[in-house]
């Protein structure tokens, strides 16, 4: 939502917005994009009577500002509609979905297709680097190097799109083009079995028009199901050298060659044909696979020759919030990253293993997600952790039953009666205490969650910058 009110600021609307906090990474970008932000719900803020109303999923139907919206009979929409109504005619949406991966894939094919010269519109959940904005308006004009409809990259969520239109958001985005990532269960407040969260996939894959087409993971049993099943349109897999791929055959093979703190190279196989040794400063195999799927649609989807990506890949950086580091206090690295979900957490972890291989590896989780906070993953966490000598653990994020809330104390059990250094704490301040008291200069601490964490890390870095020199 952030984004897409920077987009329609850009291209020359008035936007207002309001909302419980404004925290980073996003808050204060709206600030610098122009949009006139409001802390709090209140009628009181559309009584000027706008023209449009773009209501979010997280808005419930009792909010104030939604109901007055209906109430009084003003024009509204959700952000698919918004996007309809402004953006996505004349162009050829490229949605990137998966559970895992979206927002680096999307930021990686945005740049990638900008350095080819095809000028995309773009739409990104977060900040990219590399990019000068979470978001472009689409050229008016077709591109001078094609004669053909602008590209237009849209991270695409399963998530569904608001009170009032319960089907997953990338359902309205008009997708011609369609990168599949990864199928792993998630969201399971609004898709309590996997079949359910299945039919998104299903339905996005099956309604992809003539002339369209899908990239996707073949490492990915669910993936390779849901595409081989549904799939109409021309097909590339992607995959990286020794995973399984469940009978696909990938079009682009990544082979990792060397990993240090500056990134990765690998070696690049399509059709089977050696194309050379490629780098990108993103860490992890996870992010190798990210890389794939965004050279195949670049290459596919708009007919860019990849010798053209080559040098334009060594410059993204993915966005932020995804092993990004902010400090390095007392000579401790300092990590934010947004993983909760048990598989981007251990690879998150192992990633970062990687880029400090010899460094003691602290991972300080808090569960704050729908899906993290409940016990769904309960018996999957303490492997997700394998990579850390020491795991801290925060409390649940969210308010719910204790039959259906993740038990953090039995996680740092269990990874105890493994042999592991791990604790559960009360409260952000106990943990940074914990930290502060600890950790060492040359040690790495990976703070994950997909929220503000309670403010930690203005603490953490505080806490550790403002102690003593030590011997």
């Amino acid at each position: 939502m952030g984004p897409l009110a920077g987009l329609l600021a850009a291209m020359g609307h008035e936007v207002t917005g309001s909302d419980v906090a404004f925290d980073p990474p996003i808050g204060p970008k709206l600030a610098e994009w122009g949009i006139h932000c409001v802390p709090g719900f209140d009628a009181k803020n559309l009584a000027y009577g706008p023209d449009l109303v773009v209501i979010g999923n997280l808005c419930r139907a009792n909010n104030p500002e939604a109901r007055f919206a209906i109430d009084n009979g003003l024009d509204y929409t959700h952000i698919g509609g918004a996007l309809q109504r402004f953006v996505l005619s004349g162009t050829r949406p490229v949605i990137i979905a998966g559970t895992h991966g979206k927002t680096t894939t999307s930021a990686l094919t945005a740049g990638l297709l900008d350095a080819a010269g095809l000028a995309p519109g773009y739409l990104i959940g977060g900040v990219p680097r590399g990019l000068e904005r979470s978001f472009r308006a689409p050229p008016r004009t077709r591109s001078l190097l094609r004669d053909a409809p602008p590209p237009f990259v849209i991270e695409g969520d399963e998530y569904d799109t608001a009170f009032f239109e319960k089907t997953a958001k990338f359902l309205h985005y008009a997708a011609e083009v369609v990168v599949l990532t990864s199928i792993e269960h998630d969201h399971i407040d609004i898709y309590p079995t996997l079949d359910s969260y299945l039919w998104p996939f299903r339905e996005l894959v099956s309604r992809l028009p003539a002339g369209g087409l899908v990239v996707a993971n073949a490492a990915d049993e669910q993936v390779v199901r849901v595409v081989r099943e549904h799939a109409k349109v021309p097909v590339y897999w992607y995959a990286l050298d020794g995973q399984e791929t469940f009978g696909a055959a990938p079009h682009w093979l990544l082979a990792p060659s060397a990993a240090d703190a500056t990134g990765t190279s690998f070696d690049l196989f399509l059709g089977g044909v050696a194309a050379g040794r490629w780098v990108t400063p993103l860490m992890g195999r996870h992010n190798l696979a990210n890389v794939a799927a965004a050279l195949a649609a670049s290459v596919h989807g708009f007919g860019v020759e990849p010798t053209r990506l080559r040098t334009a890949l060594a410059g993204l950086h993915g966005v932020a919030r995804r092993q990004d580091l902010i400090g390095t206090p007392g000579g401790v690295f300092v990590y934010d990253d947004f993983a909760h979900h048990p598989t981007a957490v251990r690879e998150t972890l192992l990633a970062l293993r990687t880029r400090h291989p010899g460094a003691r590896l602290f991972a300080v989780f808090e569960p704050r997600s729908a899906t993290a906070s409940r016990k769904f993953h309960q018996d999957v966490y303490p492997e997700s952790f394998g990579a850390a000598d020491v795991v801290l653990l925060a409390p649940v994020a969210r308010d719910l039953p204790a039959d259906e809330r993740l038990d953090v104390a039995e996680i740092a059990a269990e990874l105890q009666r493994r042999g592991g250094d791990a604790r559960h704490f009360d409260t952000v301040d106990a943990i940074v205490d914990d930290l502060a008291r600890r950790s060492r200069g040359g040690d790495v601490v990976a703070v994950l969650s997909n929220g503000t964490f309670g403010g930690i890390y203005s603490k953490l870095l505080s806490a550790l910058g403002s102690r003593p020199p030590q011997s």
